[in-house]
């Protein structure tokens, strides 16, 4: 089904695969995992042809998909056969409402409408989303994106699907009934690529696994042995499959304790929404000086709409946000922001311009300092790259860096761990909590269980639009190691 001879792809002068040889069976279901940055995506990006056809790149070896030499065959052909769900939603969205989107591939291929209907219906109930119909793409969250994105694939009904970290955005709800959809493709023959960073999220989807490293394959065998191989994970930074929990928040909180420090921020009664969909219903929050609270919640829940509530990018339709040093808050100078999205706030050339740019801007320009956010982050070594030119979790650690160079007082991440292995993505959270203990407020917004448990003090749960239980783990808090 999938035959990759001897594959190297550079981008200039950068190297992103080299020599890599698979074979994929028929109806095999294969995890893909590997560091940030190691090429899982330039593989993926191999299968459908967009490299070299669509992405400018030097390629050599040769990829051959259902028969069809994809350097010789057109990305039109292939989407044919081989669905694509990429690392970032919003890349492959385009259609105005959750129905249009679903069904634009299936009517493109010439069907008729009761089959582009009857396709629909089955994507959207394969992955969780029938409540969405008619709903527009643009007032959907990450994770329900995210599963969008998926949907509209499987309703092109592909042979080969490709996932570039189908589970990334996603809450445990979501989650399961994606690995749920997998399990039933994979079972009924559809030949499936994994590549992700989550393992427990779908390791027991796959008999096989590949472990990149650096553009080269490290590891190819059964998914337990490969797993198993603790020294392996562990230089790569890596996470075990069973450091994956899917505890329900809600019963495992206790009542919170005495505040760190005074009130930063206070929310009353807050309203706010897009267009004719309200989000936030009545909520009340009031985050300290020198806390590391966590926001979780389902998808839509209205996680990512209170982190611009915050920063001051979503003005409430009613209610109020207090400060607590009696001034506002001024996004970038007082309040960083990392979004879900980090294409939307990446807009310089190179990475040390990127970083540096809300810094001089501010008067907050610290040679000393962006060296130090540079290196927690793991990019000083990448300074001088263009920021198109690296990787979907490099981009992601670009965009955090730029935020966290001018100082704020108050750091939002909104989903940090896209594209990122547990390494990269400990490192710099070690970093946030040394910024915490100096005072500096974090909010951290994720379905990332270990994340969770391993950082916050606080625990903030979010549902439809109000916080519903604030307090602590009742396990206690884990101190990093």
């Amino acid at each position: 089904m999938i035959r990759i001879d001897s594959l190297s792809v550079r981008y200039g002068a950068q190297q992103a695969l080299e020599g890599v040889s698979l074979a994929v069976a028929p109806g095999e279901c294969v995890l893909v995992t590997g560091p940030s940055g190691c090429g899982k995506s330039t593989l993926a990006r191999t299968l459908n042809g967009l490299i070299p056809h669509t992405i400018p790149a030097e390629v050599t070896g040769r990829v051959v998909v259902d028969g069809r030499d994809t350097a010789a065959c057109p990305v039109a052909e292939l989407a044919t056969s081989v669905g694509l769900v990429f690392q970032n939603p919003a890349t492959q969205l385009f259609n105005l409402t959750v129905d249009e989107e679903v069904a634009f591939g299936p009517r493109n291929l010439g069907l008729a409408e009761a089959e582009v209907a009857r396709r629909v219906a089955l994507a959207l109930a394969a992955t969780g989303i029938a409540h969405l119909r008619g709903r527009s793409t643009r007032e959907l969250s990450g994770g329900e994106r995210q599963r969008l994105a998926i949907a509209s694939v499987l309703a092109m009904g592909p042979r080969i699907l490709v996932l570039d970290e189908p589970t990334a955005s996603l809450d445990v709800r979501g989650t399961r009934e994606v690995a749920a959809a997998l399990r039933r493709l994979r079972d009924e023959g559809v030949t499936i690529l994994i590549v992700e960073h989550r393992l427990g999220a779908v390791a027991h989807l796959a008999r096989r696994t590949v472990i990149l490293e650096a553009g080269r394959v490290v590891a190819d065998g059964p998914t337990d042995e490969v797993l198993a191989q603790q020294p392996l994970l562990r230089r790569l930074g890596l996470r075990r499959p069973a450091e994956e929990s899917l505890d329900d928040w809600s019963r495992l909180l206790l009542p919170n304790g005495r505040p760190p420090g005074p009130p930063v921020v206070e929310l009353k009664g807050v309203v706010a929404g897009y267009g004719r969909h309200t989000v936030l219903r009545g909520l009340d929050l009031t985050l300290y000086e020198g806390e590391f609270a966590a926001l979780v919640g389902d998808n839509g829940a209205g996680k990512s709409t209170l982190a611009r509530v915050l920063a001051g990018l979503v003005k409430p339709r009613s209610g109020q946000v207090r400060l607590g040093n009696g001034r506002r808050l001024e996004a970038g100078r007082d309040v960083g922001l990392l979004f879900q999205n980090p294409l939307d706030q990446l807009f310089c050339d190179s990475v040390d311009e990127e970083v540096s740019f809300g810094a001089r801007n501010l008067g907050r320009y610290d040679p000393a300092a962006l060296d130090t956010v540079l290196r927690a982050t793991g990019l000083l070594p990448l300074r001088a790259r263009a920021v198109h030119s690296l990787s979907m979790g490099q981009q992601q650690r670009a965009a955090l860096a730029a935020i966290l160079a001018p100082r704020p007082r108050l750091v939002i991440l909104d989903e940090p761990t896209m594209g990122q292995d547990w390494g990269h993505l400990s490192a710099f959270m070690d970093f946030l909590l040394e910024l915490n203990r100096g005072g500096c407020t974090i909010l951290l917004i994720t379905h990332d269980y270990k994340l969770v448990h391993r950082y916050a003090r606080r625990i903030l749960l979010l549902h439809e639009g109000r916080i519903v239980a604030d307090g602590v783990p009742a396990t206690g808090r884990q101190e990093p190691s």
